[in-house]
């Protein structure tokens, strides 16, 4: 009976994850891994695998339907995901190195400083609905980064460009890092890339991080399938409440203001990078 009041409590907790992941498009697992660690007690490379399984049913659930509604731009994330991709098989590893080495609670203080440090550009971009004053670069327009999207608050079509690609490209391979160390998708990163360095809208930034963030947390999940830290018991209620909870989250993000997007993920941002410094004193 105990154990399966864990795997409710695990099911409904997934659930909430999911359905704020995919809203802010960070995946579950920025609020997964600390509720995993502080509230069920698992240890951190279990809940980093658990939640990289969360991560990959938030993108599979939401990112479809993300890309149903034509708000993803799959050009500009297949390849980004060049960067990413690498970053999470090199995240991955120093995950289970730094362990064993008892190195993660600085690792956490740092990565929860950083994002700290980025929420005020972000915030001073929540009176922009749309970004103004893009300058595609030289590569954005030989790739074609663009696009346009049925913008259902504002009820128009919003065209966009993608400008700043090779500095998103250097975020992009930090955030493939996280993702891999901390089975969190790295949505946070990505959105910032998207978002900041890009300056593409927010629902297409959030959507494109949907995407982006399955493929990035496969590659990290792979390595730790192979050194043994995958619980089934443990990753089948995340997997199964996270699906729920970013299917109903991607109903609701079309029609939602892309203001909205943006402060859904701060908040959460902010609370992430909190929970990261405490976790990391030694504080639950």
């Amino acid at each position: 009976m105990d154990v399966l009041l864990v795997v409710l409590f695990l099911l409904l907790f997934a659930i909430g994850a999911g359905f704020l992941g995919s809203l802010a498009g960070l995946g579950g697992g920025v609020i997964l891994v600390p509720i995993l660690v502080v509230i069920f007690q698992v240890p951190f490379v279990l809940a980093v695998g658990a939640s990289a399984i969360s991560v990959l049913a938030t993108s599979t659930t939401a990112g479809s339907a993300y890309v149903h509604d034509h708000l993803t731009d799959l050009r500009i994330g297949m390849f980004l995901e060049i960067a990413t991709v690498p970053g999470a098989l090199i995240g991955a590893t120093l995950t289970i190195y730094l362990t064993k080495a008892g190195l993660v609670p600085i690792l956490l203080i740092a990565l929860g400083a950083v994002l700290l440090a980025t929420i005020p550009g972000s915030f001073l971009r929540h009176h922009a609905e749309v970004p103004e004053g893009v300058v595609p670069d030289r590569l954005s327009r030989r790739l074609g980064f663009g696009g346009s999207y049925q913008d259902k608050h504002l009820n128009r079509q919003v065209d966009y460009m993608g400008q700043s690609t090779k500095p998103a490209l250097g975020v992009m391979f930090s955030a493939g890092i996280v993702a891999g160390m901390f089975g969190i998708g790295s949505g946070v990163l990505k959105v910032l890339a998207l978002d900041g360095a890009m300056k593409l809208p927010m629902k297409i930034s959030t959507a494109t991080s949907n995407f982006m963030i399955g493929v990035t947390a496969a590659a990290g999940a792979g390595v730790l399938l192979a050194a043994g830290y995958m619980n089934p018991i443990l990753a089948a209620p995340v997997a199964l409440g996270t699906t729920l909870g970013a299917f109903a989250g991607s109903r609701i993000l079309p029609g939602l203001s892309n203001n909205m997007v943006r402060y859904v993920f701060l908040v959460l941002m902010a609370a992430l990078a909190v929970e990261l410094i405490l976790r990391g004193l030694g504080i639950g």
